[in-house]
């Protein structure tokens, strides 16, 4: 199929596209669909008012639903895209920044705005998207019970989804994906943000959701760590692993980073 031919191919309907099951009260949804198209695109674009990554899969979503009470929490690419620095504030610098600009003004030529400086990184302290009136997170000091996550409890439900990704004009990678797993008792949501600037940052920024069916009670976790670029490659090279092939995993480098920030929060929706 050539270009043009899969730019016209019918886009599958949102509803279509949606895998749910239910636990217990709780409706637990997911959505996987091909990466937006120029128009919708462009929409994002001025809502945002910054120029999007090269990949964005607006479409995509990770829900957890209390159907009783009518409360949800929701991730998605436009909430964690709006939370990006739009100053430039935090903008990383480095040789290639010029570089990369320009090539975003080519791309998005339909797009008349100038280009405003902002965080190339997509970087975002995104926890996700609250809706329901009168519940809301509580600063918490119990942790998530790891113990329960290790027993070797069935999946009833599993699946993985990005929302947006960026390479950075090749300096790197940027991503922004969800992954959630199912047992009969209890789940567990990871929200993970994965930057790699090489040769500067190697930044994770995860928030997990954990929910114990019987109680109602919903955790969430988020954590950020970022560590020097050069410090990580050394660490790695020490171990005498291949150094390429691991920086491209951020499940190889979570544990190399030290903590920058850290919250914990409950709601009891039961």
């Amino acid at each position: 199929m050539d270009g043009q031919a899969a730019a016209n191919a019918e886009y599958p309907s949102v509803a279509s596209a949606d895998k749910s099951i239910t636990r217990n009260g709780f409706k637990i949804t997911t959505r996987k669909l091909p990466i937006l198209k120029a128009e919708p695109i462009e929409q994002m674009t001025s809502k945002l008012g910054i120029t999007p990554p090269e990949m964005i899969f607006g479409d995509n979503l990770a829900s957890i639903e209390h159907l009783e009470s009518g409360w949800k929490i929701e991730f998605n690419a436009f909430d964690a895209l709006n939370l990006v620095d739009k100053t430039g504030s935090a903008m990383l610098q480095v040789a290639h920044s010029k570089e990369w600009q320009s090539t975003r003004e080519k791309k998005h030529e339909g797009i008349t705005e100038v280009v405003k400086p902002f965080d190339w990184s997509y970087s975002t302290d995104y926890k996700g998207t609250v809706h329901g009136h009168g519940t809301s997170f509580e600063p918490s000091t119990d942790p998530i019970p790891l113990e329960l996550l290790k027993r070797h409890d069935p999946i009833l439900f599993f699946d993985e989804l990005t929302l947006y990704e960026d390479e950075m004009a090749d300096n790197g990678i940027t991503l922004l994906s969800c992954k959630i797993r199912v047992m009969p008792a209890r789940l567990l949501l990871l929200c993970r943000f994965f930057m790699r600037l090489d040769g500067v940052m190697i930044r994770i920024r995860d928030t997990r959701i954990y929910v114990e069916f019987a109680t109602g009670e919903v955790i969430r976790e988020h954590l950020a760590k970022e560590e020097r670029y050069e410090s990580v490659r050394q660490k790695l090279a020490m171990k005498g692993q291949d150094v390429p092939a691991q920086l491209r995993d951020p499940n190889n480098l979570v544990d190399l980073l030290p903590v920058v920030d850290k919250s914990l929060e409950r709601v009891q929706l039961k």
